[in-house]
């Protein structure tokens, strides 16, 4: 009987990986904008056509056999997209406004972590090889990335902070569960998710700072220009990511 070896097929969290995260959130936003405003096609189609770039891109990954960073990859891209979209229409076209919004969202993230535990016994995010675990993963993450664009939403909206003012907030937030990390014994788990939660509103307002007029305190480049800046960096991080990967499975091979 041939027994088949599992790999892991998420991404390590290391430092890259949250450079990473920070720069597809923002290519989130600014895609999601370019999509539903700049073009006009509305937040319904919007939320059509991304949440249809999620599930193929999701389907990908899912049925990979190991971890690629492409792949992985992209389905971060296609859910901080889908999180813009979701986090618009629930406030723009179902008119619950981003407090409700944000609580809806974290109350649907909150029982997605709850179901995940209770199942596995852990909410550990790497090394994921289980295809069933996986899919809670990424339903966390959809929930955390739709939570971090609206709670940014909250902040320069609701509470009037300017786009550079939301996103100091948010990276305060982040360097202090970063610092809990460094020099406390709280749950690095726990950590994890606070910090991936706060990353999506970081990266989201700064999209908006990039793109929204002067006027509102943002730098007025537009979705478009704002997108393929961040597509680029994005993608030589994806690049840098696979080298990393194929030197590590390299060492894997020659220690075996």
């Amino acid at each position: 009987m041939t027994v088949f070896k599992k790999f892991n097929k998420v991404a390590e969290i290391t430092l890259l990986f949250w450079l990473m995260k920070i720069v597809a959130t923002t290519l989130g936003e600014t895609l999601g904008d370019f999509l539903s405003m700049t073009l006009n096609l509305g937040y319904l189609t919007g939320l059509v056509i991304t949440a249809g770039f999620f599930l193929v891109v999701l389907m990908i990954q899912l049925y990979s056999h190991k971890y690629i960073p492409v792949y992985y990859w992209l389905v971060i891209i296609a859910t901080t997209t889908l999180g813009t979209e979701v986090s618009d229409f629930m406030d723009r076209s179902l008119h619950l406004g981003y407090t409700v919004g944000s609580i809806i969202l974290f109350a649907g993230l909150i029982l997605v972590l709850f179901i995940w535990f209770k199942k596995f016994g852990t909410l550990a995010v790497f090394p994921i090889e289980d295809k069933s675990k996986e899919t809670f993963y990424w339903i966390a993450i959809l929930f955390s990335n739709s939570l971090g664009t609206a709670f940014g939403d909250f902040l320069t909206d609701s509470l009037g902070l300017s786009y550079l003012i939301g996103a100091f907030v948010t990276a305060g937030i982040i360097l202090i569960v970063f610092l809990l990390h460094q020099f406390t014994r709280v749950n690095p788990i726990v950590l994890f998710w606070v910090a991936f939660i706060f990353t999506r509103p970081f990266g989201a307002t700064f999209g908006d700072f990039l793109t929204k007029p002067l006027a509102k305190g943002g730098l007025d480049l537009g979705t478009l220009n704002a997108s393929i800046v961040s597509l680029a960096i994005i993608s030589i991080l994806i690049y840098i990511s696979h080298r990393e990967s194929v030197k590590m499975r390299q060492s894997e091979n020659e220690t075996e």
